[in-house]
């Protein structure tokens, strides 16, 4: 199990001021597979000793043996476990904030009545004021019915709030855009693309987020031919987006043309789907493709890809792309030596990266850091800096490259933190669309600090 995958938590105790408690205490954590992260001293007297000890465990069966030990650690009291994971969801980690202070009954005037009264009767005469007069212009909704939530499944849209959340911060944090999280109450088609229609007006763009496939394509199709602001399925193609410029960088530090690989796409889902149509149109050439599901698998094929197996894509391709939800499906036996292999899946991949190097791939990453966070903040900025009516493949492509253009020399992905990385996405995406004749607004660079 990888650092990532461990539960954390924070464990407060008052060890008596007495040689060999706390080296007592360290062994007795240690000893069961326990491991000690920061200790910070908290208070300290003649007689006892207050720390804070991070500690990582396997799973919370290993965190109540873990626990047992501190506490029967002689001269050890334990005070508190604390879950800072869980602390900091408390209330949710969004919230929408005024822009301006009203502090005085002046101010009152001009924001609400009767100064706003102006500023709707513009709109009334000219609608498209709205993006220079309101939030249109940086308000994105983030919708989900929870049907296709992580790696979890179909756990609904209350339950899959946390991710949404999470979407919205990186949206304000990476590129200053404002994300509003909508959670539908209903798995119909129809139904969704019949609601997310009729809010669109409150929004600039509108992304789709973890709607299970085969639904997702039609919703997002169907949204798309109906709004005239960019709709995209981040699971799709935010997350081709990072593939392909993983891969466009793994090739380049393996000194491989992706034109002439053999690739394999494990998992042909929304993600998978994605990955494989975008490779194709970057390569020209087919992606063999397998999935569970033989309808993915058809629908693959119409799009120009093969139909194969596990076995075969592992046993035949040079690179092979997995996003299958399934922890472990790549054995290291099937790992053929100088295979580049992406394993998405989140929140365990398929096999993990040092597994698969230690097999003999010459590169291998997951999820976590072929992460859709290196795309879709900068792309949906690009696109609606230019207020472009969608998201063309072609504006999709240029993200992918931007992202592989900013990765340093000594990496495998650029840091998600970057906010260079982000500007880079968003510009080559606005230059897209309009270089494409899109652009419907004068473009004025991002730039954020």
């Amino acid at each position: 199990m990888s650092w990532e995958d461990k539960i954390l938590r924070i464990v407060r105790v008052v060890n008596a001021q007495e040689i060999g408690t706390f080296g007592r205490l360290l062994s007795a954590i240690t000893s069961i597979g326990g491991h000690v992260g920061n200790i910070e001293l908290l208070n300290e007297s003649s007689t006892q000793v207050v720390r804070d000890i991070t500690i990582f465990v396997d799973d919370e069966k290993h965190l109540e043996l873990v626990i047992e030990a501190i506490r029967r650690n002689r001269g050890t009291k334990l005070l508190d476990v604390r879950d800072e994971v869980m602390a900091l969801h408390l209330k949710g980690k969004i919230a929408m904030h005024s822009r301006y202070p009203i502090d005085s009954i002046a101010t009152l005037r001009q924001v609400y009545t009767p100064g706003v009264a102006e500023i709707c009767m513009k709109i009334n005469r000219d609608p498209k004021l709205a993006r220079m007069y309101t939030s249109v212009s940086h308000m994105v909704a983030i919708v989900t019915d929870g049907t296709a939530i992580l790696g979890l499944g179909d756990i609904g849209p209350v339950a899959g709030m946390p991710v949404i959340e999470g979407k919205a911060m990186l949206m304000d944090a990476l590129v200053g855009l404002s994300g509003v999280p909508i959670l539908l109450n209903t798995k119909d088609p129809d139904e969704i693309i019949k609601i997310v229609a009729a809010i669109a007006p409150s929004f600039g763009a509108i992304q789709l987020e973890d709607i299970s496939a085969p639904r997702c394509f039609r919703i997002e199709e169907e949204l798309q031919k109906q709004l005239d602001i960019p709709v995209m399925h981040d699971d799709q193609h935010g997350t081709a987006v990072v593939a392909t410029a993983a891969l466009t960088i793994a090739a380049r530090k393996t000194k491989r043309d992706l034109s002439k690989a053999v690739i394999g796409q494990i998992g042909l889902g929304a993600a998978g789907n994605a990955i494989a149509r975008m490779l194709m149109r970057n390569t020209g050439n087919p992606v063999y493709g397998t999935d569970l599901n033989k309808d993915a698998i058809k629908r693959h094929e119409s799009n120009g890809g093969k139909g194969s197996t596990l076995e075969q894509i592992m046993a035949n391709c040079d690179i092979v792309v997995a996003t299958t939800g399934v922890s472990g499906l790549i054995k290291p036996e099937m790992v053929r030596k100088g295979q580049i292999i992406l394993a998405l899946s989140n929140p365990r991949p398929e096999i993990e990266p040092e597994v698969a190097r230690k097999a003999g791939a010459i590169y291998a990453s997951d999820g976590k850091s072929v992460n859709n966070v290196l795309g879709f903040p900068g792309i949906f900025r690009g696109a609606m800096d230019t207020w472009s009516p969608r998201i063309t493949p072609e504006m999709l492509e240029a993200a992918a490259f931007a992202i592989a253009d900013t990765t340093p020399e000594d990496a495998l992905v650029p840091s998600p933190l970057d906010k260079k990385l982000h500007k880079a996405v968003a510009h080559a995406v606005a230059c897209k669309a309009i270089e494409q004749g899109l652009a419907r607004a004068d473009y004025v660079p991002y730039v954020r600090e």
